[in-house]
């Protein structure tokens, strides 16, 4: 059995002692720890590593750097477990706020003596899924406050001058223009539409935070998603990237790629890339080659799947993948400048819209107001 298949076997050996799955603390812990302090903590530790620094000495150093004192008693328990003859890994472990992905990858840089490396990937990785975020958060971000403004504006409108004008034209014994009597009803209700609005939204969250594991509930999300112009492709690019990552990441850590590709699965959570990590899994493991069961999806581009069979048929795939990576990571941030440019002027016409409408039925009245009188 080669070195690495071995390698394999002890981590799962490990693996099956552990009473509580990596995902489940992942879920419960991984707020505590950021990816953004993840970054920090892998340059940090990298960076002492390589200087030839034992790890002992490193976590005396990273613990005098805390200044909270959660974040010290969070590394002094690390650093307990190392001095009691834990290895790195198995005491990132212990501690519940490191997902499997980190932790098999630093068992195989431990064990080929390749931690340096590993550290250093670790470091890139979580610095660009938090870069990742931020253009994520950039796109989203206007879009939201635009609209809780243009709810701001509105409800001023509805509330401040509409009942005036209402009052007005209440003195005049004339049919009102039909958008005009909608915009009154709204603003005589405004109470009651106010407690549907919140309502409704609070029914939606409870929904989809009650639904958001289920199968039924994801694919459906994602096929919309996918549908929308755009944001679709951005959405589809920014799953592609996190997985490039995720597998480079694990491939040069010369971790089977079985092994990564399973690992990789269980860090997603974008259904249509899930679903077919299912049958990717299973057609590698019979034998194909990745290249050629990627080739039957048309999620994947026709150029990613081309660097994969290069990668593959020249035995250099992470090398491959971290191009592919560094590659989509860019589009990604020129795209999100183009969307954010595009949703200005967009959101621009959202509150345009609804306030001339409102303005329109206002006034709509006042250019027969001479007939009237």
């Amino acid at each position: 059995m080669s070195k690495v298949a071995n390698q394999y076997q002890n981590v799962k050996k490990t693996e099956s002692k552990s009473k509580k799955s990596f995902l489940d603390r992942d879920i419960q812990l991984f707020n505590s720890f950021s990816d953004k302090k993840k970054e920090a903590f892998y340059s940090d530790l990298q960076t002492l590593i390589k200087a030839g620094v034992d790890l002992k000495k490193s976590f005396e150093i990273i613990l005098e750097e805390q200044e909270g004192q959660k974040e010290e008693d969070f590394y002094r328990g690390i650093y307990e477990d190392i001095l009691s003859g834990k290895s790195l890994a198995d005491s990132l472990k212990a501690s519940g706020k490191f997902s499997e992905y980190e932790y098999y990858s630093i068992v195989i840089g431990e064990e080929s003596n390749l931690l340096v490396e590993i550290l250093s990937e670790l470091r890139l990785f979580f610095k660009k899924k938090t870069d990742l975020k931020k253009q994520i958060t950039s796109v989203l971000s206007y879009p939201i406050f635009v609209f809780i403004a243009t709810i701001g504006i509105v409800y001023f409108l509805l509330t401040s001058l509409v009942p005036i004008f209402s009052k007005i034209y209440k003195q005049f014994d004339s049919e009102l223009p039909a958008l005009t009597k909608t915009i009154v009803y709204v603003s005589e209700n405004i109470l009651y539409f106010v407690g549907v609005g919140l309502a409704t939204i609070l029914g939606i969250v409870i929904f989809v935070y009650t639904q958001k594991s289920k199968i039924w509930f994801r694919k459906i999300t994602s096929q919309i998603a996918l549908k929308i112009p755009v944001l679709g492709s951005y959405l589809k690019k920014v799953h592609i990237t996190r997985f490039t990552s995720s597998l480079q990441l694990l491939l040069s850590a010369n971790t089977p790629l079985i092994r990564s590709l399973d690992i990789t699965k269980k860090m997603n959570s974008f259904y249509p890339l899930d679903s077919i990590l299912d049958d990717v899994i299973s057609q590698v493991t019979k034998g194909s080659n990745l290249n050629e069961v990627l080739k039957k999806y048309p999620f994947f581009p026709r150029r990613f799947i081309s660097l994969v069979k290069v990668g593959e048929e020249t035995n250099e795939l992470d090398t491959m993948l971290s191009k592919l990576s560094t590659q989509y990571y860019e589009e990604l941030e020129h795209q999100s400048k183009i969307i954010s440019k595009i949703m200005e002027p967009l959101m621009l016409l959202l509150i345009g819209g609804f306030v001339g409408v409102i303005l329109i039925a206002i006034y709509l009245p006042l250019f027969n107001l001479s007939n009237i009188i």
